[in-house]
């Protein structure tokens, strides 16, 4: 286990003490949408973390590296902008993906470029929730005004862990 994951379990632990020893229904009630939120999330999960893997077994580590690896530059921070502009789903499907995609070799700019894209122009999104609840003349004015943030987080960061990794 990881340092994060102690924390996490250490903060969920004080946590449940602290709220049954205010009050006892309370911490059961917690538990119980605890219990049910873990059931809707595990399908969601299993079928993120089966496509990461699917990912590392059919795409080439070598393709996926010439594409957005760390020497790609700015056609690896254009492809990861791309494609976290088109992926669907929400955090529990993309992170495990970005992940896969660190873990084969693709470099820190694509990453940070698909995720901080994926943030804030997220197809699926848009299409569902921005434009009906917005008006497509607000999310265009959004989009044009954020559209160079995914190349720029992805070019800074790619910088940075290139100089802290040199």
């Amino acid at each position: 286990m990881d340092t994060s994951t102690i924390v996490m379990m250490a903060a969920a632990a004080i946590a449940l003490i602290v709220v049954y020893w205010k009050s006892p229904e309370s911490a059961g009630r917690g538990l119980t949408a605890t219990g049910v939120l873990i059931l809707e999330i595990i399908p969601r999960m299993v079928a993120a973390f089966t496509l990461a893997g699917l990912i590392q077994a059919v795409v080439p580590e070598d393709v996926i590296v010439g594409w957005m690896g760390h020497g790609s530059g700015l056609k690896g921070i254009l492809i990861g902008m791309s494609l976290g502009t088109v992926t669907p789903g929400g955090p529990m499907t993309h992170f495990p993906i970005v992940a896969s995609l660190f873990k084969v070799g693709v470099g820190v700019g694509p990453l940070v470029s698909y995720l901080t894209a994926w943030a804030l122009f997220g197809l699926q999104r848009v299409i569902m929730w921005e434009i009906p609840f917005l008006g497509a003349k607000l999310v265009a004015v959004r989009v044009v005004v954020s559209f160079f943030f995914p190349l720029l987080a992805g070019w800074l960061c790619q910088n940075i862990w290139d100089r802290l990794h040199a």
